[in-house]
């Protein structure tokens, strides 16, 4: 059975300053729904604030038509991959799969390297190499939700190409929300598709309009 998470009547203000007004996203298990805007546009304030991490009173955040209250999340409910690293330093690269659950020898399948790294430490790895940990076990949790905050930072063209197709695998099973500065693998992989301009959201409906704000030529 497939979930619908829906966010609408977002207002989100820092002092005087408006941040988010006029928003509606949706996201739904099968689709990835991708979150376009130029830098300080507020995307990530948006994932933050779906997540319960930023308080606002204005907002409606819904699951299957429940309003989530509070800033509680249960953990079934959703995962985010911050844009900043996570992970906890001092824990060995195999100890973080045991704790998230996930079996660490299918990823060693699709990212080789890792295979001589079980017992390195979390500190230890590079930017890259922590981000495709971090990526991996948001992705493949057991939440309905996935929502990932710049998941392509960092990372090779030949290791982006891979989470492309986890990301294709994964989908199936959860509704994804994703936003990344590099924006044309947004919009190879998104079903659904949102620009943030001037604190509201669009929704593309035909890929030409993208040219309207700046994306294409």
């Amino acid at each position: 059975m497939g979930n619908l998470l829906e966010i609408d009547s977002v207002q989100l203000k820092f002092g005087q300053r408006t941040v988010l007004n006029n928003i509606y996203i949706q996201s739904e298990t099968g689709k990835i729904t991708g979150i376009l805007g130029r830098n300080g546009c507020g995307k990530t304030c948006l994932l933050k604030l779906i997540f319960g991490e930023i308080p606002t009173h204005e907002k409606s955040v819904r699951i299957n038509g429940s309003v989530l209250l509070g800033n509680h999340r249960k953990v079934g409910d959703m995962s985010m991959l911050p844009q900043f690293n996570c992970l906890p330093k001092h824990i060995k690269v195999a100890q973080v799969f045991k704790y998230f659950h996930i079996d660490y020898a299918e990823f060693c399948n699709l990212f080789h390297e890792f295979r001589a790294w079980p017992h390195a430490r979390v500190k230890e790895l590079s930017g890259g190499n922590l981000r495709i940990v971090e990526t991996f076990l948001i992705l493949k949790s057991n939440a309905k939700f996935c929502l990932l905050d710049e998941p392509f930072s960092h990372l090779s063209p030949k290791n982006i190409e891979v989470f492309m197709e986890i990301l294709k695998q994964e989908k199936e099973k959860k509704g994804i929300i994703l936003t990344d500065h590099m924006y044309r693998y947004i919009t190879e992989l998104s079903d659904n598709l949102y620009v943030i301009k001037d604190c509201a959201s669009y929704k593309i409906d035909d890929m030409n309009k993208l040219k309207e704000y700046g994306y294409l030529k």
